[in-house]
């Protein structure tokens, strides 16, 4: 990453009321849990683990995540790693950017659309929950997976991390539509 992009997107922001991007939350972070974004969009199926203070999301070439869609807008969302009380870190999505520029169609999770800001939310954002179903616009989504390393591949020391590991791939021509 250039470091004119890492400075647009991993400052603190005043307006991100319960983002910790503090230095000492990075080091101290949890690494026993794996977070993951599963992206799929028009160019099918995208796996991006996440490690990172903040992500960019978006329609923009040099999103950190991008989108390929012209359902979706250049900044569409950013992802802001948290550090919670019990020193365990989630992801927090925002519509738009961090300076308060929201998407044009907005997020829905779960089916919901992300609360608009107000008065004592400067910025439309939600913590992410394992498994949480992010769309960003017509045929565009994301799935958020937080997988605890030390329950992952208990009979194997080392191995993928990957959420989707254990899905069977069928063949088409193997299943018989006549029955």
């Amino acid at each position: 990453m250039s470091k004119a992009k890492a400075s647009q997107f991993h400052q603190h922001s005043p307006n991100l009321p319960h983002a910790d991007t503090s230095k000492e939350s990075w080091e101290t972070s949890e690494f026993n849990v794996a977070h993951w974004l599963i992206v799929e969009d028009d160019k099918g199926e995208r796996k991006y683990p996440l490690g990172g203070k903040v992500y960019s999301i978006g329609r923009e070439s040099n999103s950190d995540i991008h989108l390929c869609s012209m359902f979706v807008s250049r900044r569409h969302a950013t992802l802001v790693r948290q550090k919670r009380k019990d020193g365990s870190c989630d992801y927090q999505i925002i519509d738009g950017d961090l300076q308060g520029n929201l998407s044009a169609n907005g997020i829905l999770i779960n089916g919901r659309k992300l609360p608009a800001p107000n008065l004592k939310n400067k910025l439309a954002a939600q913590n992410l929950k394992h498994q949480d179903k992010i769309v960003f616009g017509a045929g565009v989504s994301a799935t958020y997976h937080q997988l605890d390393r030390q329950d992952k591949r208990t009979d194997k020391q080392t191995g993928s991390l990957d959420p989707l590991d254990d899905i069977t791939l069928i063949d088409p021509g193997m299943i018989d539509l006549d029955n």
